[in-house]
């Protein structure tokens, strides 16, 4: 990595998703030795279909990631959670094919979570999603098989990739602080397009509890991957 230059995040991006660009720069603030650059591939609806599942193949990671990689990135996420339930193993072979094609570190926002949990000694966690529940019920059975326990979850029951974004953080706020009464070792907000990052603090404070959000937790790896500092506390203790 030149070190003359600012360290460059290359992001696979959900075409329908408005909430990780602005919100990632938000959390970066104004920070001028990190930038963020991003492709998007097409993903409209989330569920539990063949439709929905071709989204997320391979191939298209690695054709967005090699567009990035002009850009001369330190590192690409696919900015999706799509593995927590097609399955890490699905995600896996997302970012072997993405370092294989490009040479550069890769990462997925379902991998930065479990790089997360097993740094930090998480085991339970409660689940918040705007997906539907059998979405929910997949998740949970994928983060079963890693060992994890889910204490409790809530499921918005969307669909539409888009209305995610259109959930305001103050909605997500009791339904989280529900999700916290059996002290799991943190509460997630699962998804990129979910606007979870703006009450993690507020969270943390009022409940003692780690609270990690998918667009945060996403920039955190990236930036550990690509060996850059972290961030300012406000935006919880993970990126602290």
């Amino acid at each position: 990595m030149d070190t003359q230059r600012p360290t460059r995040i290359g992001m696979i991006v959900p075409s329908s998703n408005t909430c990780l660009e602005p919100m990632s720069y938000r959390i970066i603030g104004d920070r001028p030795d990190v930038t963020i650059h991003s492709t998007r591939i097409p993903v409209t609806r989330i569920a539990l279909d063949a439709g929905s599942d071709r989204q997320f193949d391979v191939e298209g990671m690695r054709r967005a990631a090699e567009l990035l990689a002009t850009a001369d990135v330190d590192v690409i996420a696919w900015n999706g959670t799509s593995g927590s339930w097609l399955g890490p193993e699905h995600d896996r072979q997302i970012a072997a094919e993405i370092t294989s094609a490009t040479g550069i570190p890769s990462t997925t926002s379902t991998l930065a979570y479990l790089d997360a949990f097993a740094q930090f000694g998480t085991r339970t966690i409660g689940l918040m999603t705007p997906y539907t529940p059998d979405v929910n019920d997949r998740i949970i059975d994928r983060y079963t098989e890693e060992g994890l326990r889910v204490t409790a979850h809530r499921a918005l029951g969307l669909s539409d990739n888009e209305s995610f974004a259109r959930v305001r953080p103050d909605e997500l706020l009791p339904g989280s602080l529900e999700l916290t009464k059996d002290r799991p070792d943190a509460l997630i907000f699962l998804c990129t397009n979910l606007y979870g990052a703006p009450i993690v603090a507020d969270l943390e404070s009022r409940t003692r509890i780690a609270v990690l959000d998918s667009v945060a937790v996403t920039l955190w790896r990236c930036l550990q991957l690509a060996r850059a500092p972290l961030l300012a506390p406000r935006w919880g203790k993970l990126l602290a």
